[in-house]
C-alpha cells in the first residue's frame, strides 16, 4: 500500500460497478473480497466525480508486491490489489482490532484515490500555485550527481504526504468519531519510516492533521488536504 506503480499488471477483472464486484465473487478470495468490500465507498465517491478509476486483482504476486497501491496507464489510474498468495497482505494491520480493518482498508484507499486526483489533475509532482522550488536550499553541500536523486525523493514525497493527508480527510468527513483511532495508526506507520531515503516519510505533515480541526471547514477532502499539505511545503520550498 502507500505506493505508485509504474508497471503494468496482470488482470483478474476489472470493476467498474458494484454488481459487476457480486457477479464475480466466485472468482475472488475471501480476503480480496474483505479488502474490496472495504474500499468500495471511496471507489463510489471517485467515480462519482468523475475520476478515471480502474480497479484490478492481480491473480498471483511478486516479491515486494504491496496490497494496495496505484498505476496511471493510458490516462486512467489503476487501483491494484496484490493480496492473493501474499504474505505481507494484512502486515500493515498487524496489531490492529479487527473491528478497525474495514476502516483502515478504507482509509488505505483514499490514500490512492488522492493520488490518483493529482493524477487526473495534471498536477503529479507539481507544487501549489505560489511555491516555487527552493533547489538552492536543496543543493546545499550536496554532490552535483546526487541532486536528481534528492529531488526525484523530495517529488515523491510530497505526493505520498498529499496521500496521506487525503486519506486523514476523507476520515475526518465521512468517519469523525474514529478519526483519532486512524489518525494514531497512520502516525504509527509512518515513525516506521522515518529515515532519510524513504519517500513515505511524511510525518511533517501527518503532524499537521493531529488535530483534525485543522482542515478547512465546508470543502472538500481534496482540498482540505491542499491546505495542509501547503503548510507542510513551506519547510522545503519558497513562496
Amino acid at each position: 500500500m502507500f505506493t505508485v506503480l509504474t508497471r503494468s499488471h496482470a488482470l483478474l477483472c476489472t470493476l467498474l460497478l458494484f454488481n459487476c464486484l457480486s457477479a464475480r465473487a466466485a472468482d475472488l478470495t475471501e480476503l480480496e473480497q474483505k479488502w474490496l468490500t472495504a474500499a468500495w465507498p471511496v471507489v463510489v465517491y471517485a467515480r462519482a466525480i468523475k475520476l478515471p478509476l480502474d480497479i484490478i486483482v492481480q491473480p498471483d504476486t511478486k516479491a515486494n508486491d504491496v496490497p494496495l497501491a496505484l498505476g496511471y496507464d493510458g490516462g486512467r489510474c489503476k487501483l491494484v490489489l496484490s493480496l492473493r498468495n501474499n504474505p505481507q497482505a494484512e502486515a500493515s494491520l498487524a496489531g490492529t482490532d479487527p473491528s478497525q480493518h474495514r476502516l483502515l482498508i478504507e482509509t488505505m484507499a483514499a490514500h490512492e484515490i488522492g493520488h490518483c486526483w493529482r493524477y487526473a489533475q495534471g498536477k503529479w509532482h507539481s507544487l501549489p500555485s505560489g511555491f516555487n522550488e527552493a533547489r538552492d536550499r536543496s543543493a546545499a553541500g550536496l554532490n552535483k550527481d546526487k541532486l536528481p536523486s534528492l529531488l526525484a525523493l523530495q517529488e515523491a514525497r510530497r505526493e505520498e504526504a498529499f496521500a496521506d493527508l487525503f486519506g486523514l480527510a476523507w476520515t475526518y468527513q465521512y468517519h469523525p468519531a474514529q478519526y483519532q483511532q486512524v489518525y494514531a495508526w497512520l502516525q504509527s506507520q509512518r515513525s516506521d519510516t522515518a529515515a532519510i531515503g524513504i519517500s513515505h516519510d511524511t510525518m511533517a505533515w501527518v503532524q499537521l492533521a493531529r488535530d483534525a480541526r485543522r482542515f478547512e471547514p465546508g470543502v472538500n477532502p481534496f482540498e482540505q488536504a491542499l491546505g495542509l499539505w501547503g503548510q507542510g511545503l513551506l519547510g522545503e520550498v519558497s513562496r
